[in-house]
């Protein structure tokens, strides 16, 4: 309890979970920022299907309800990947700048926002953390930065250079709790021999550190599940990319043994995965701070 109200302590501690996190990741030769390449083009389909468009309005009708007016506003989507928010924003009157750097992805955003012109909607195409904010005259420059689900926040240090570009509000949405995902749970007894036990995640870091520095915000933490089939192909496909994210061997005896797995159980040809989880989201208000206006 000593540590409780100690910045330093808490900044410390975030910087050592995404420190080894990111170590871990980068010692299997896994870059994040290139994680979403092989599946782009079924992340997309799911962004703009119809259940993906109710969840993407949810959440813009949540930010809209807090006070956020996309109409003329200048919005900063980092991790836009292929527009799932930037489409939107723009549909809603918001000049967009979106920062994305897998080039599969970057394609189909470009697509995505070809109809709103470049003086709408441009493209900033690489990572956030290689961005001089203060060199593009980013620094107070928009009235929403926007970072949803994006390894981008790992520390503090990270925060600090997102809520830098930010004049009104900052949106960051993280996993809150421990994920569930149907498919890890299956194979994980077959390739580590032990239960998928999910790490701790960083949105109890964020909170608390924008509570200890005096920040005004308003937060909501929810429970979300999906559920999705796919070909017995899309699912080693996303079996050896768990792996990968977690640095575990994602290598061609691991490919062989969830193969053989799932044509085993899945002997129809469709998997059914179930996601899920606790997810917090958080808008940081920098202007208008005050409940009562």
């Amino acid at each position: 309890m000593n540590d409780f109200y100690d910045e330093t302590a808490w900044e410390q501690a975030w910087k050592d979970y995404g420190d080894s996190v990111a170590n871990k990741l980068a010692g299997a030769g896994v870059d994040l920022s290139r994680s979403f390449d092989a599946k782009a083009k079924v992340f997309n389909e799911q962004s703009f299907n119809e259940e993906g468009r109710r969840r993407t309005a949810r959440i813009i009708n949540w930010l809209e309800v807090q006070g956020v007016e996309l109409e003329g506003a200048s919005v900063l989507d980092v991790g836009a990947a292929s527009g799932v928010f930037s489409v939107p924003f723009a549909e809603r009157g918001a000049f967009v700048t979106a920062v994305e750097s897998s080039p599969p992805l970057v394609e189909l955003l470009s697509a995505n926002l070809a109809g709103f012109g470049p003086d709408r909607a441009s493209i900033v195409a690489e990572r956030f953390e290689n961005v001089d904010a203060e060199a593009r005259g980013w620094s107070g420059k928009f009235d929403l930065v926007f970072v949803s689900m994006c390894p981008v926040v790992r520390d503090w240090e990270s925060v600090e250079k997102l809520l830098g570009c930010a004049g009104r509000f900052c949106y960051i949405s993280l996993p809150a709790g421990p994920a569930e995902h149907s498919l890890a749970s299956e194979i994980w007894p077959l390739i580590v021999g032990q239960p998928f036990r999910p790490g701790p995640t960083a949105m109890g870091y964020l909170l608390h550190l924008l509570y200890l520095k005096g920040y005004s915000y308003q937060s909501i933490v929810t429970q979300e599940r999906k559920t999705a089939e796919m070909s017995r192909e899309a699912a080693l496909q996303e079996a050896m990319g768990l792996l990968s994210s977690r640095g575990l061997p994602a290598d061609e005896a691991s490919r062989r043994t969830i193969a053989d797995y799932l044509e085993r159980t899945y002997p129809s040809g469709t998997v059914t995965v179930r996601q899920g989880g606790r997810f917090g989201k958080v808008l940081i208000r920098l202007q208008d701070l005050s409940m009562y206006g």
